[in-house]
């Protein structure tokens, strides 16, 4: 039944990191069809499955129920409710995206050139194989815990409605999205080195996304970037991630004469601005 939800999530093109990341551990029985667009997702990441860095040893429990970290929490989401229908919480929802071809695409304004599967499909392929190390990472807390998330307590609207009933399966400490978002945001760092600051940023806001959303809670989002930390540092004792990286740096190289991003991105600045 398990592997039946995963497979129904993934063939819609979105789904809640632990129970897409059920699959990995679950390695032995038949995979379920997936779209062609998800389908990549559950190939291998760099990292052999106990070598990724454990969230259980990296980061605390979730905040307990009336403790002062729980009402900064609170407040948070009281805060991000307050963004629902505006430019943000639309970005929310496009962030919300990680399996269609376009979701690398989210950095190229920080990157300051397109991205995505035809510009920069060493970037691309990078990534989105991070990608795996950097969500199995935050799996062993969220099993664990099963923390329940913000609109399953104040029950207001999410941004990504299609999924409600997936994400109130899955564990929301800590956040999935957070950790891959700011995970590629360091590592487009060393590619793009003049833009550092601006991808590392958006690699926060991509997490804090989920905030606004409403699925998650900002320890959730904070605890996802420490996660996204200590993976990235692994993966740089990784051969293969570095040999990936190294073809990706040279990939740069030829951007330049790409099309930059659209006006787009003077709006998403703007947005991101005024949070």
């Amino acid at each position: 039944m398990r592997m039946r939800r995963l497979g129904l999530a993934l063939a819609g093109g979105a789904v809640g990191l632990g129970i897409w990341l059920g699959a990995p551990l679950l390695a032995q029985t038949a995979a379920p069809p997936v779209a062609p667009a998800a389908a990549k997702f559950l190939t291998g990441g760099y990292l052999s499955q106990g070598g990724v860095p454990s969230s259980l040893t990296l980061i605390p429990p979730p905040p307990a129920p009336g403790s002062a970290a729980m009402a900064r929490d609170e407040e948070a989401a009281k805060a991000a409710l307050a963004l629902r229908g505006t430019p943000r919480w639309d970005l929310a929802r496009r962030d919300a995206d990680l399996f269609t071809p376009g979701s690398v695409g989210t950095f190229s304004c920080a990157a300051g050139t397109a991205l995505g599967p035809q510009p920069s499909p060493h970037i691309d392929a990078l990534l989105r194989r991070a990608a795996r190390d950097l969500a199995l990472a935050v799996y062993p807390t969220k099993t664990r815990y099963m923390r329940p998330r913000p609109f399953m307590t104040d029950g207001a609207p999410v941004c990504t409605p299609e999924i409600d009933a997936m994400l109130r399966r899955d564990g929301s400490y800590p956040s999935g999205h957070s950790a891959i978002g700011y995970g590629w945001g360091l590592i487009l760092a060393e590619m793009f080195p003049a833009r550092s600051a601006e991808l590392v940023a958006r690699g926060r806001a991509f997490g804090d996304s989920r905030r606004v959303c409403n699925v998650h809670w900002l320890s959730d989002v904070e605890e996802g970037r420490v996660m996204a930390s200590a993976v990235v540092a692994r993966l740089h004792a990784e051969p293969a991630f570095r040999a990936d990286l190294e073809d990706a740096r040279k990939e740069v190289a030829g951007l330049g004469a790409k099309s930059a991003p659209d006006g787009a991105c003077a709006a998403e600045a703007a947005t991101l601005a005024g949070v």
